[in-house]
């Protein structure tokens, strides 16, 4: 079968870490193109990839090169215009997350897959961590019973070293938008229910008044379910922390490691299959995550995490913002 021809925008740590060493071991997909605007980066990255071809301009590589899709890894103010103009050249696009800036921006993107009718995909790496797909799985059973609360935190070092990711201008934001938005995306999904009503959310800017180190919020979907987050940067941890507890009326489970319990009259018991192991997990979500959106090209499984999708989740980033800054809950 044809192999799907990729290329990548932007070389920086994650196209490193986990798209070139995903994409290069698979037998479907040929690492066709990178494009890096950063000459010594170009040079020194793509010299890894001989089978790709290098430009320093994405826009000179979309139209000179046979490309099936292409994967947006650069900062995230260029997110949207990169989307755009390669949908409008008709390939599909994978956008590392969040898709764009903000809300505005996301529907434009939106729009643009729409018209040309391909896909635009956003990295939610958190939905394909196997052990998230095996909690929905255990959820979608009606195992835990109806879900009512999520209690959800992730404390660690910032996603990246590099000066655009504090620069409000071209990030869109701090922790929220680097750790939040993927905390949220997972509870929205596990909850299988996008009908937000409200965030009230309260900010920190302990280090840098541009973007917010840490953050505290609850999110209301309806009358009967809510998620509490919390994110942060600088707040003390031991070690990195991520966890994720979901309650239902028939039982209760936990990711990092993956438990499930049981409510039998007034206590709960465990009855987690076996062990779960927490190892590698992050390489395997983001592997998992790459080799669906190939899957999805192909033809071979329907798509997930679609810039449609993203609209719910950049509209609720921008209220949650708004709570923050206007310090006070905020309707949907």
């Amino acid at each position: 079968m044809k192999k799907t021809k990729v290329a990548i925008v932007g070389l920086g740590s994650i196209a490193q870490l986990v798209h070139i060493p995903v994409l290069t071991k698979m037998g479907n997909v040929d690492l066709a193109a990178v494009s890096e605007i950063n000459n010594n980066r170009l040079k020194t990255i793509g010299e890894k990839i001989p089978t790709a071809k290098r430009f320093t301009d994405y826009r000179e590589m979309i139209s000179q090169e046979e490309l099936d899709a292409v994967i947006v890894t650069s900062p995230t103010n260029t997110h949207k215009q990169i989307a755009i103009d390669c949908l409008n050249a008709k390939l599909d696009v994978l956008i590392e997350k969040p898709i764009a800036l903000n809300y505005k921006e996301a529907l434009e993107v939106d729009k643009a897959a729409k018209r040309n009718k391909k896909l635009a995909m956003v990295g939610m790496n958190l939905r394909f961590r196997p052990d998230s797909m095996l909690m929905k799985s255990i959820i979608n059973s009606g195992e835990l019973g109806d879900l009512f609360y999520i209690k959800c935190g992730w404390l660690r070092n910032k996603s990246s070293a590099q000066k655009w990711f504090i620069d409000k201008k071209k990030s869109g934001g701090g922790v929220i938008i680097d750790l939040g938005i993927l905390l949220l995306d997972l509870a929205i999904w596990m909850f299988g229910n996008d009908k937000i009503e409200s965030a009230s959310v309260h900010k920190f800017n302990t280090k840098n008044q541009d973007v917010e180190d840490s953050a505290v919020g609850i999110v209301r979907l309806d009358s009967k379910s809510a998620i509490n987050f919390e994110v942060s940067w600088e707040l003390y941890s031991e070690t990195d922390s991520f966890n994720f507890i979901i309650h239902g009326t028939k039982g209760a489970a936990q990711l990092n490691p993956l438990k499930v319990f049981r409510k039998i009259e007034s206590a709960f018991f465990d009855y987690s299959l076996s062990k779960s192991s927490v190892s590698n997990l992050y390489h395997k979500s983001y592997e998992n995550e790459i080799k669906h959106f190939i899957a999805s090209l192909r033809g071979e499984v329907p798509p997930v995490s679609t810039s449609e999708e993203a609209l719910v989740r950049m509209k609720l980033l921008d209220i949650i913002y708004k709570s923050a800054e206007q310090k006070k809950e905020v309707k949907f």
